[in-house]
This record gives C-alpha cells, sequence and structure tokens, in this order.
C-alpha cells in the first residue's frame, strides 16, 4: 500500500548565486507562496543549454508549499528569476510529521 499525498510540495529550483535565491525565497514567503525556503549555496551544475556542455555554480533552492499554489508559485518564479527558462521542479510529500505539514498549510494559506 503506496503512503497516502500529504497535500504538501517540496519545489526544487535553482538560482545563479544565493543571494538571488535569497530574494526569491523572501518574496515567495511573504506572499505565502510559500512556507520555508532553504538556500543551499555551491551546488555544482553540470548542464546542456542551446547545444553545449555547460558548468556553473548555482544556489538550491528547495521550497515548501502546497499543492493548490503550485501554478501561482511557478508563475512567481517566472517572474522573478533571471534565467530564461528556471528550473521548477515539483515533488509530491507522501508522508510526513503531521504538525509540520499543518505548519506549512496554515503558512500558505492565503
Amino acid at each position: 500500500m503506496e503512503p497516502a499525498d500529504s497535500g504538501i510540495r517540496t519545489v526544487f529550483v535553482t538560482a545563479p548565486d544565493a543571494t538571488v535565491g535569497a530574494d526569491i525565497a523572501r518574496q515567495l514567503v511573504a506572499t505565502r507562496l510559500a512556507a520555508c525556503v532553504n538556500i543551499v549555496p555551491g551546488v555544482h551544475s553540470v548542464y546542456r543549454w542551446e547545444g553545449a556542455v555547460r558548468e556553473d555554480t548555482e544556489a538550491m533552492l528547495i521550497i515548501k508549499t502546497v499543492a493548490g499554489r503550485c501554478d501561482e508559485l511557478a508563475a512567481k518564479i517566472q517572474d522573478l528569476h533571471p534565467y530564461d527558462v528556471p528550473e521548477v521542479l515539483v515533488l509530491a510529500a507522501t508522508g510526513g510529521a503531521a504538525a509540520y505539514i499543518a505548519w506549512v498549510e496554515a503558512e500558505t494559506h492565503p
């Protein structure tokens, strides 16, 4: 039996650096699109872009939100982000601490 969907989503977004990441994070939390954003600096990314393999140091944003805010969150990231095609990957959380889930739900309530 698979665990039930908690309704919580973890969203991964890379940013060019921690300063840009923090600016995005503050706006997401301030507008209640995210309950929390962790910023992990120094992520080494290897990717293909415009026909070439590239490498960059970026910051990873780990965003906690609810399923119902994901479309708005993705649109806000697109507006705020300096990349032409920002990474926005949404993963469903199947389980978790009940108190934490309740906190994310409360903090992302419009």
